[in-house]
């Protein structure tokens, strides 16, 4: 069979409901030149038979066995076989729309500096509506168009829809592949491309429908819990091309849990935490974790801080307020200070 443009990895465990539609969306779709790598993790329903159906029906399906070893192990699996310049995610209960893979490699082809592409997203589910806060997740990441914004909000949330991703594959080896750990490994391998150097955006069309449910890993897995969020956001501030990463002090702009948890992890790491900025006026003027509380207004002019500051406010609206007041004050976001939250 001939090297293949795209690869599609594809995990699925107990998903024999869906994951036909998955997969048939994918070779229903505008670009043909491309192989499907279903993994059968250990499911104990109709999957496997599912699959098997579709790879007698397609050459371009085949079926591998996970061995039921999670999904960072299915990852590796498939990637390790794949021989395409290009390999694509895509989860078994999700429905690729038709350019999605024809406009990822458009825009890989286009920009060289790019490792990877997203897409825009549709999310729905059958039960229930959506919930607002995973609607508002979805608005901010499909406003990510450009690699310098998407660089820019990296440690605010995760800035690309896993299933929607589409990687150069050689960029993916050299950087180990899909890690296994106590973190997302998605996202820290997003952090860990951009720490390499290379730019990621998402496609400004919105090319995939992405299903919520209350079974969703990002739900029910503690790898996914906004604490280990939180270490992997520490874990790149401090190394490579992090901000910190000159054993520059830091002040942290929030004193709430976000920025106590950023705070901890971060002394974890080996950075200096010289300070909290809070506008609660029981908060201002004490210590937390032995570290001083001060207002806005103690923070000078960016020439006069010799550190850098973190913003980790996670309400949108008020860290907007804040970005936009340090801009107005000669603040330069991402070399005087950068959102983490």
């Amino acid at each position: 069979m001939p090297v293949p443009a795209v690869t599609v990895l594809l995990p699925a465990r107990n998903a024999e409901t869906t994951v036909a539609r998955a997969v048939e969306s994918l070779l229903e779709g505008t670009f043909g030149d491309l192989r499907v790598l279903s993994v059968d993790d250990g499911s104990t329903d109709g999957t496997r038979a599912v699959l098997e159906g579709l790879a007698a029906r397609d050459t371009r399906v085949e079926v591998l066995d996970g061995g039921g070893r999670g999904l960072v192990a299915a990852l590796n699996l498939a990637l390790g076989k794949a021989t395409s310049p290009y390999v694509a995610r895509m989860d078994a209960d999700d429905e690729a729309l038709p350019r999605r893979l024809e406009a990822s490699v458009a825009a890989l082809e286009a920009e060289p500096e790019l490792a990877g592409v997203g897409t825009g997203v549709e999310l729905f589910r059958e039960d229930q509506p959506v919930s607002p806060s995973f609607q508002a997740y979805a608005a901010w990441l499909n406003g990510l168009t450009s690699a310098e914004r998407l660089y820019r909000e990296r440690f605010i949330e995760s800035p690309v829809c896993h299933p929607s991703v589409c990687l150069r594959r050689e960029a993916v080896v050299a950087a180990g592949g899909w890690k296994h750990g106590d973190f997302p490994e998605d996202y820290a391998l997003w952090l860990e491309l951009m720490d390499r150097g290379h730019g990621m955006r998402n496609v400004a069309e919105v090319l995939l429908r992405w299903r919520d449910s209350d079974q969703r890993l990002t739900w029910t897995d503690p790898r996914y819990a906004v604490r280990r969020f939180t270490w992997t956001k520490a874990h790149y501030l401090v190394r490579g091309r992090g901000p910190l990463a000159d054993g520059r002090p830091c002040t942290v702009w929030g004193a709430g849990p976000s920025g106590k948890t950023l705070a901890r992890f971060l002394r974890e790491e080996g950075a200096a935490v010289e300070r909290f900025v809070d506008v609660h006026p029981r908060k201002v003027g004490t210590c937390i974790q032995g570290i001083p509380v001060v207002s806005p207004e103690k923070l000078g002019p960016p020439e006069r801080e010799r550190g850098h500051l973190l913003v980790c406010v996670g309400v949108r609206w008020a860290r907007e307020e804040i970005r936009a007041d340090l801009t107005a004050r000669g603040w330069v976001e991402g070399r005087d200070f950068t959102c983490a939250a």
